[in-house]
């Protein structure tokens, strides 16, 4: 599936059986920036959260992957799986 336009080239995309939808990181401080999307590329989320482990480096490659929602994600990245929480509600 091709990203929509009016979200970022780096976005990744989760598929799923009742929807896919797109996510982005990007560092803020100490906390981590992530949007959530619709296919369509229509903004569900937006949202601070933190990293468990704290060593998640941006810089390096990632995968977002199951489980995602607008409360907790999880990435994958150099074997190790990160998580990553909210307060937000």
């Amino acid at each position: 599936m091709k990203i929509p336009k009016k979200i970022s080239q780096n976005a990744q995309l989760i598929e799923g059986l009742n929807g896919s939808s797109w996510f982005t990181i990007v560092a803020e401080k100490d906390l981590y920036r992530i949007e959530r999307f619709c296919e369509e590329g229509n903004i569900e989320c937006s949202r601070l959260f933190r990293a468990e482990p704290n060593s998640f480096d941006i810089s390096a490659p990632f995968k977002f992957t199951y489980i995602s929602h607008c409360k907790q994600c999880t990435i994958i990245q150099n074997n190790l799986t990160f998580k990553f929480f909210t307060d937000e509600y």
